[in-house]
């Protein structure tokens, strides 16, 4: 492990959906030295079928329940670097077992670059509609505000995923700067 993390919690990469988390948290696990888990593939395994077929199967809130107890697994698993989905850290009991075995980061994107980003892939349940942009924007005025509790905050833009990775690495070291909590970090 690097100096900028030496410590034996898992650094939780959370924020909307084209914000970056899976691609970052390769990168990041290759810098940092630990195995890096993608929360969404892991719920397809314990589910059995699709994230898409769980929300038309059994709902949103089946998919969270399973998500949550797939993400608490993970996490007292042993450190490893996490790209949640973007609903998670909404989830109260996943927000609390991050706080308690994690680091959070905040992967925070304007909406042009999440627009852009997600019409590059499909299988996006909730962006399954006429006017993803509108989605997005809704998602954030609803989630930025619960992402703000995060441990750190990074803006990604069209910045080269190994600068994200080496500003996520900053702002790791920084948080362990004596009497510092939170850290923001921008371009």
């Amino acid at each position: 492990m690097t100096a900028a993390h030496d410590t034996r919690r898992s650094i939780v990469l959370i924020g909307l959906m084209g914000a970056g988390k899976s691609n970052l948290g390769r990168r990041l696990a290759k810098r940092v030295d630990l195995p890096f888990t993608d929360t969404d593939d892991e719920v397809v395994k314990a589910a059995g079928c699709s994230i898409e077929d769980i929300f038309e199967l059994y709902g949103e809130a089946a998919f969270r329940d399973t998500e949550h107890r797939v993400i608490t697994r993970l996490l007292e698993d042993g450190p490893k670097i996490l790209a949640t989905g973007g609903g998670a850290f909404i989830d109260s009991r996943t927000r609390a077992k991050i706080g308690e075995w994690g680091i959070s980061v905040w992967l925070r994107a304007d909406l042009d670059v999440l627009v852009r980003r997600t019409r590059r892939r499909g299988g996006r349940p909730l962006l399954k509609n006429r006017d993803s942009r509108a989605t997005l924007e809704r998602l954030m005025s609803e989630r930025y505000p619960v992402y703000a509790e995060a441990d750190i905050v990074v803006d990604t833009g069209a910045e080269k995923p190994d600068a994200m990775v080496e500003r996520v690495i900053g702002a790791l070291a920084a948080l362990r700067e004596p009497g510092r909590r939170t850290g923001e970090v921008r371009p």
